[in-house]
């Protein structure tokens, strides 16, 4: 045992004369530690060439493995050792193999950056197919690491689409979501599938069940990533939770304009937690600004004035909410109103100036009695009422309709008519002409 501890020692310290002269008294060259450790892993961690030498020549298993199953070659490809990788494979080494993981070496050279190492293991042969035990191909590895788009560029024409898609997650996903844009960049002008979505096991181990890659960059408020993205074609209205909702959550305007520009739908809904109005009114009522940014862009204010109750009594909240829960063991979630929302204690008291905003995008409405009630809760939102009765004034009902002939893109084009610049404003909702 003093022998074997020796021998370790000494290939620990690089010794290659102490290795020899164990060696010389039948030191055992292949007895493990208790992790699996053997004297020519040791060695090979230290691109010791002249001790790897004396340890093969001795009867050094080329092959041995650790309790984890990692080989001298993984040790090298892990270490980044050209030197002891290549002297480990002309002793005939497999270049395939695979650990406990079924992580192969050039999956770990992949994972720790090693360009040199990822393209001498190309060269021999190296199979950039084989998936560890969580489905990952060493292209997928690869894109987590941020200035590892060298690797990621010799990994593309030798890893198959086909079983990339097997495992359900593209690399796009990851680079996106590790905010690797130098090999999101590159996956791109290869040819991937910006709209590849997760598999189903995959999109449910987040809560929120994200399946694009424009999901992860909008939802890490990566700018440049998301043009990336739209630009490549990346369509914004796939995942349950519209991107575009994510980018109001973050009151990021320069992505909410992308997304909006490469057609997210302003009016989305979430399918999972149902409302009477668009989703992107909820995301946006407690900042006026941002609500105000959005009416103008044509998102749906009238739905808001469509509560299912009108004038008549409506159930306490607390009611509502017991019906909730029991809708949702049903798995038939309530549909939830606007004056449900804004009567949380969380909106209540910004409803009157919600509604305020609202108003300014719809023509004749009748306001439920709920929101009746809100209006008359205080005196500063009287205005607010008498504002909602109709019938509201011709020159509003005109801006109306001349903002919707004007389209969508009716914020470019104001400035472009041949109108006095007060009716401009007017048109605008530019509270200053008023």
């Amino acid at each position: 045992m003093c022998l074997l501890f020796l021998l370790c020692a000494a290939c620990e310290r690089k010794n290659a004369d102490a290795v020899q002269m164990l060696v010389a008294f039948r030191a055992d060259v292949n007895h493990r530690c208790n992790q699996g450790w053997t004297a020519l892993h040791e060695a090979v961690g230290r691109n010791s060439l002249d001790i790897m030498d004396i340890l093969v020549k001795a009867g050094a298993k080329i092959e041995a493995k650790n309790c984890y199953g990692i080989t001298p070659l993984f040790v090298a490809a892990q270490s980044g050792q050209l030197d002891a990788l290549r002297y480990i494979l002309k002793c005939g080494a497999d270049i395939n193999t695979q650990a406990n993981d079924n992580a192969t070496a050039l999956f770990e050279a992949s994972k720790n950056g090693h360009d040199h190492i990822v393209r001498f293991l190309l060269s021999q042969g190296a199979d950039a197919n084989k998936p560890n035990k969580d489905g990952y191909l060493p292209i997928h590895i690869a894109a987590k690491k941020r200035d590892n788009d060298e690797i990621v560029s010799m990994l593309i024409p030798v890893t198959s689409r086909t079983r990339v898609k097997r495992s359900g997650i593209s690399p796009l996903h990851i680079a996106a979501e590790r905010n690797s844009d130098d090999v999101l960049e590159e996956l791109i002008e290869a040819g991937y599938d910006v709209n590849f979505t997760l598999s189903f096991d995959r999109s449910r181990l987040y809560e929120d069940r994200r399946s694009t890659a424009l999901y992860f960059s909008v939802m890490n408020n990566n700018i440049y990533a998301t043009k990336l993205l739209l630009e490549a074609g990346a369509n914004p209205n796939v995942d349950v939770l519209n991107p575009l909702l994510i980018s109001i959550r973050h009151g990021c305007l320069t992505t909410m304009k992308m997304l909006l520009d490469h057609g997210a739908n302003i009016n989305a809904y979430i399918a999972t937690h149902p409302t009477s109005f668009p989703a992107t009114i909820m995301f946006s009522m407690k900042y006026l600004s941002l609500l105000k940014y959005l009416m103008d862009l044509g998102c749906d204010a009238r739905s808001c004035f469509q509560c299912e109750y009108g004038d008549r009594p409506h159930p306490p909240i607390e009611d509502r909410r017991h019906r909730d829960d029991d809708s949702q063991n049903q798995k038939q979630p309530k549909i939830v109103q606007f004056c449900e929302m804004v009567s949380t204690a969380e909106l209540s008291r910004w409803a009157g100036p919600i509604i305020d905003v609202l108003l300014d995008y719809v023509g004749n409405v009748t306001l439920c009695s709920r929101l009746q009630e809100h209006l008359d809760s205080y005196a500063d939102w009287e205005g607010i009422k008498i504002k909602s009765q109709p019938p509201r004034p011709l020159t509003h009902l005109c801006r109306l309709k001349i903002r919707s002939m004007l389209g969508r893109n009716r914020l470019g084009l104001l400035d472009s008519l041949p109108l006095p610049c007060r009716l401009i404003r007017y048109l605008g909702h530019d509270n200053s002409s008023q």
